[in-house]
């Protein structure tokens, strides 16, 4: 399989998260809906955050295992505040748009009325929205990754192996597609097709990056950095749902949903480890 058609499966894999986008346009739903929507969402993101963990605890536990104590060390730093600067960088830049949102209304000031209409197109977002971007991104950062192990398969002539690879995460990213724009559906607003594009690259172009680059380059520290970074994002990502679970009520329904978003993340994950990935 020659390197156009790896690059070519990758960005496939990373495409299938569209397929759950729609459902963001759901509107005249019940809260009962929305409930079920958000718990399973959450539950796959739960998944996501124990996945992603694990991948990069890997080699931190490998180099201590193996009496490397300067990598070990190294790689430990960078988890440790990759995983920090993910979910910090988070709930900072939303407690910032918070404030320009109370401040939204004051008129452009000294700016361009262009930077201004920008800005204000930006802070007036609903919550769900920007709740939709941050998931998007904590995603996208899991997904480079992904691509990066795509890549990396084919670059050492696993060619079975990387088509395992992106038929798991094509069904993985077509879970997270969804979990998305869970927040957004029942809004009083529908969405864009413009937005929810957006949001499928940000979420799902990683995935396409990762593979161009694992194919010629790979790094462990790189993979580990990332890796950290989207679990910090995920975290704050998951804490924001269950915000929003615990508001909706249906404590019952709630529960049984994220176990159901949660097995069917481990489902899909089931998939690769089958084909002895």
């Amino acid at each position: 399989m020659s390197s156009g058609q790896i690059v070519f499966l990758g960005a496939v894999a990373g495409l299938t998260i569209f397929l759950g986008l729609p459902v963001g346009r759901m509107q005249s739903i019940s809260l009962g809906t929305k409930s079920f929507l958000s718990a399973v969402a959450t539950g796959i993101l739960i998944f996501l955050l124990w996945d992603v963990l694990a991948a990069a605890v890997e080699p931190v536990e490998e180099a201590l295992t193996q009496g490397n104590d300067g990598r070990f060390a190294w790689l430990a730093v960078l988890l440790t505040g990759g995983f920090a600067v993910g979910l910090m960088s988070l709930a900072l830049y939303d407690g910032w748009l918070r404030r320009r949102r109370g401040q939204a209304m004051l008129g452009p000031g000294a700016a361009s009325m262009a930077e201004y209409q920008v800005e204000q197109h930006i802070v007036t977002m609903s919550p769900s929205s920007w709740l939709a971007v941050f998931i998007a991104t904590g995603i996208g950062l899991h997904n480079f990754s992904e691509g990066l192990a795509i890549g990396q398969s084919a670059a050492q002539d696993q060619v079975t192996l990387a088509l395992v690879l992106i038929i798991g995460f094509g069904l993985h990213n077509a879970t997270e597609g969804f979990g998305i724009v869970a927040p957004m559906s029942g809004d009083e607003v529908r969405p864009s097709w413009k937005f929810l594009a957006l949001l499928g690259v940000i979420g799902g172009g990683p995935t396409f990056i990762g593979t161009l680059l694992g194919q010629t380059w790979v790094n462990e520290t790189v993979s580990v950095a990332f890796l950290a970074l989207a679990a910090g994002s995920i975290l704050y990502v998951v804490i924001q749902l269950m915000n929003v679970n615990q508001k909706l009520g249906y404590k019952t329904l709630v529960a049984w949903m994220l176990l159901a978003g949660l097995f069917l993340g481990f489902a899909t994950d089931f998939i690769i480890e089958a084909a002895g990935v």
